[in-house]
């Protein structure tokens, strides 16, 4: 008999996916603990914080069925153990960031390359949750190129109350925060590195964000200052990287994975913007930017692909004429893909409650 090793055990799991992602349940932090017998019986500790019980059975069907395929096992037992249940109480880290009064969870939509259809992207995902019943904020950290005012063709300024707090404006579902709602769109910023941070720790405490399910962050391109503020600032419950299949931009948001895991952020996923470009004539799709990269490199690092969002001309005169394209032309390719990306956000946030 061919003795089993507690590596055996866990290169079998590892094959295992999480019910709806590419990324496997070691990945997620699933298993907390594997022990093997003289006799090759199998027992696993899978520690989580799932609340859907279909989840947990196909876990457990799926996990069951990669361990009773090891050649020579003998029984297999699984724990299934609610994460901190029975585990004491850590201090509280002070200065570790905190969560915002009213807001469930906060999520920055990242890219560490300009010109990927970042800003698109977070505007359409927070238009796609709010339409699928979430309680929706958008705050545009874009400080140096702020694009929401244009997008969702909002040109009034918000009200300071007279305890100097900023109400947000409220559009098609959605309150919506933008230094381009404060600074006329032909003048220039040209402010230095703590000056954009303070503009970020303003729009995220001295805002009236109210209850939400999710804030939505439009954060600018690049691994600098703002991202580090605002991971230092909040408890983020996970990050979206935007690329196009480019070589050039998979290079990038390899670089963004890094930076968000290093300052301990979770990552959603990746989403795949400008995938094929959808013929207006016949529907057909031209991979005119490649195809593929996106999920190819979700998957070699370990985090989930949210999903392809194709070329369509109706994106850009949609954004342009200050209707994104889930509101403007819902039944349309990317709409539809904007949705789906949104249903795999709500599926990682409701997992990681």
């Amino acid at each position: 008999m061919a003795r089993l090793t507690p590596q055996i055990v866990q290169d079998a799991l590892e094959g295992v996916k999480y019910p709806g992602f590419s990324r496997n349940i070691v990945s997620f932090g699933l298993i907390k603990d594997v022990q093997v017998s003289d006799a090759n019986d199998v027992a696993v500790v899978i520690e989580h914080t799932i609340t859907d019980g279909g989840v947990l059975e196909r876990i457990r069907r799926d996990v069951t069925e990669a361990l009773e395929g090891l050649d020579d096992v003998g029984r297999v037992d699984l724990a299934f153990r609610e994460k901190n249940q029975g585990a004491p109480a850590a201090a509280a880290d002070p200065n570790a960031p905190k969560g915002l009064p009213g807001v469930k969870s906060v999520v920055a939509v990242a890219s560490a390359k300009g010109g990927v259809g970042k800003s698109t992207a977070a505007a359409n995902l927070a238009l796609a949750l709010a339409a699928k019943g979430q309680k929706v904020g958008l705050m545009d950290a874009d400080i140096y190129g702020p694009s929401m005012p244009t997008m969702l063709g909002i040109h009034d300024r918000p009200v300071i109350t007279d305890e100097r707090r900023i109400q947000p404006i409220e559009k098609d579902g959605l309150k919506v925060l933008s230094i381009g709602f404060l600074v006329p769109p032909e003048k220039a910023l040209i402010w230095r590195g703590p000056m954009v941070m303070g503009a970020i720790q303003q729009f995220l405490n001295d805002c009236d964000w109210g209850e939400l399910d999710v804030l939505v962050v439009d954060m600018p391109p690049g691994t600098g200052d703002a991202q580090l503020t605002l991971v230092q600032q909040v408890a983020l419950a996970g990050v979206v990287m935007v690329t196009t299949p480019q070589d050039v931009a998979l290079i990038d948001v390899v670089r963004g994975i890094q930076m968000f895991e290093q300052t301990h952020a979770p990552i959603i996923g990746v989403v795949e913007n400008m995938s094929g470009f959808v013929c207006p004539n016949c529907d057909t799709i031209h991979d005119i930017f490649g195809r593929g990269g996106g999920q190819a490199t979700a998957e070699r690092y370990g985090v989930p692909f949210l999903g392809a969002v194709p070329i369509d001309p109706r994106v850009v005169t949609s954004g342009d004429g200050g209707r994104p394209v889930v509101v403007s032309h819902p039944d349309s390719p990317a709409a539809k893909a904007f949705g789906d990306v949104a249903d795999n956000v709500v599926r990682f946030l409701q997992e990681s409650e």
